[in-house]
């Protein structure tokens, strides 16, 4: 899971090209549309790159912190918990379900927390794979933008006073959204294991 967490959010991109992009254009979206297609989210046609391709690439890219800090938090449960669920008559199973993970669970929560904030923030993987399309769908299967994606391919072409003043205004509103979210992630995270140190 480390090693997976420092790899190159480009490489994940190429990768998503060659891979998730002709799976999504030529398997994925059509099989969606022709089962959810009533729905206004699988609507339109399917060019393989868009939100929903977008959205897969990102939940590869976050899982392996989401794995890593929740272990974090799950280790910092106090060896006492499990002993005395142990004890009780609990199971392996039991103790961890009932006894650790909900003492945990504020921790698991501030990694989802810190890893959405690693994804609202992404931007190469994004650009390569989402379709650069400033219109805004309600199709998930649709081309799209986001925030980092807009201020990456844009910036460099950026002339005259009020096209570079709102790709840094767009900067400053995804520079204070990833602060709030991982201070709330830290937060949570810091809750649990100050909890687990309190009573270790």
């Amino acid at each position: 899971m480390e090693l997976l967490a420092s790899v190159p959010s480009v490489i994940y991109g190429l990768l998503a090209i060659f891979t998730i992009v002709p799976m999504m254009r030529e398997y994925i979206g059509p099989a969606l549309k022709t089962v959810f297609g009533f729905l206004p989210l699988f609507q339109g046609p399917v060019y393989g790159v868009g939100y929903l391709s977008a959205a897969i690439v990102l939940s590869i890219m976050i899982f392996p912190y989401i794995i890593s800090v929740s272990r974090e938090a799950l280790m910092a449960v106090p060896r006492e918990q499990r002993e005395a669920a142990l004890a009780l008559g609990a199971t392996k199973w039991e103790s961890t379900w009932q006894i650790v993970v909900p003492y945990a669970r504020m921790g698991i929560i501030g990694s989802i927390f810190l890893a959405f904030s690693r994804a609202l923030g992404e931007t190469m993987a994004v650009t390569m794979v989402i379709g650069g399309d400033m219109t805004v769908h309600t199709s998930l299967l649709a081309p799209g933008n986001t925030i980092a994606a807009v201020i990456a391919s844009q910036f460099n072409e950026a002339t005259g006073p009020i096209h570079p003043a709102a790709l840094i205004e767009l900067g400053l509103v995804l520079f204070f959204l990833t602060l709030i979210i991982n201070g709330m992630a830290r937060l949570l995270i810091l809750l649990t294991t100050g909890k687990g140190s309190a009573k270790g």
